[in-house]
């Protein structure tokens, strides 16, 4: 009476299926999103490396001064220019290139999705046990879909950064939209604005703030599977946190890890510090 009785049910079996009948019958669509992931990612790596590290650092303190302090755009600065004495500066923008390429993808696809989900209740309610899972799922379990979809290297960890780190944009900028004041919908209405007109010029410029929040939430959120996703190939700091972990080098391992900490310390104040100031002006409007 103690043991779990003699019943198996092997779903395994079945997703495996299904994996394979969806790969085998949509491989040009896959190939097609791969590719354009790919060429994303490579233009974005290009523009990257092509860029001096001064100007990246100049570029840092400008927007550290001024969002936070110059003080703060300082040490942001500094930071960077650590990172690079380390030896780590081409592989840190490698990994800065697949955290924007899966931020940017987010935001094409997560914005769109909210807003959606913001004029429609039935969808709010099909996408939350969606987001739930895509929140609350291992995210070694992401690599699974990815690598059998899209093979190995970079294009199936962005595919796994995607789905990890898109919930945050959805969840609020649906919040932003129905946050926004229904007096002042009701007054764009009136005048004779369209559902279009109302969304562009009143609720999402009201919603801005919040969005760049569920931005900043992404973007760090990316970052945080860096790691993970250098377990399918994607060369960068989270390649070299692994290495380190596999060899047992307890100063490789912290120069790279500390890396990415300095990296999402630096996204993270500065997304927020334009956050902040886009929040202060809806507020003096």
């Amino acid at each position: 009476m103690t043991n779990f009785p003699d019943i198996r049910w092997e779903l395994g079996k079945y997703v495996e299926e299904a994996t394979v009948w969806f790969t085998d019958h949509f491989q040009g669509t896959l190939d097609s999103i791969s590719n354009g992931v790919l060429f994303l990612l490579m233009k974005i790596e290009a523009g990257l490396l092509w860029i001096p590290w001064w100007a990246v650092l100049l570029v840092v303190f400008i927007l550290g001064a001024r969002y936070k302090s110059i003080v703060s755009g300082t040490i942001y600065a500094l930071l960077l220019f650590l990172v690079g004495t380390f030896g780590y500066w081409e592989l840190m923008m490698l990994t800065l290139a697949i955290v924007l390429a899966s931020v940017v993808i987010s935001i094409i696809i997560g914005v769109p999705i909210g807003i959606i989900s913001s004029y429609s209740k039935k969808t709010e309610i099909i996408l939350q046990p969606i987001l739930d899972a895509m929140q609350t799922l291992p995210s070694f379990v992401y690599l699974i879909p990815a690598m059998m979809f899209f093979g190995l290297g970079k294009v199936p960890a962005v595919f796994a950064t995607i789905i990890y780190a898109a919930p945050p944009v959805i969840r609020l900028t649906n919040l932003a939209i129905r946050g926004v004041s229904k007096e002042m919908v009701e007054a764009a209405q009136s005048y004779g604005s369209s559902t279009w007109q109302v969304l562009t010029k009143v609720q999402l410029p009201q919603a801005l703030p919040t969005i760049m929040t569920g931005i900043n939430q992404t973007t760090m959120m990316a970052l945080s599977m860096v790691v993970v996703a250098s377990m399918v190939g994607a060369k960068g700091l989270g390649m070299e946190v692994l290495t380190s972990i596999n060899r047992i080098d307890i100063g490789k391992g912290f120069e790279s890890g500390i890396g990415i900490v300095f990296l999402a310390i630096i996204i993270d104040r500065i997304s927020q510090g334009i956050a902040d100031r886009s929040r202060s002006k809806r507020l003096k409007l």
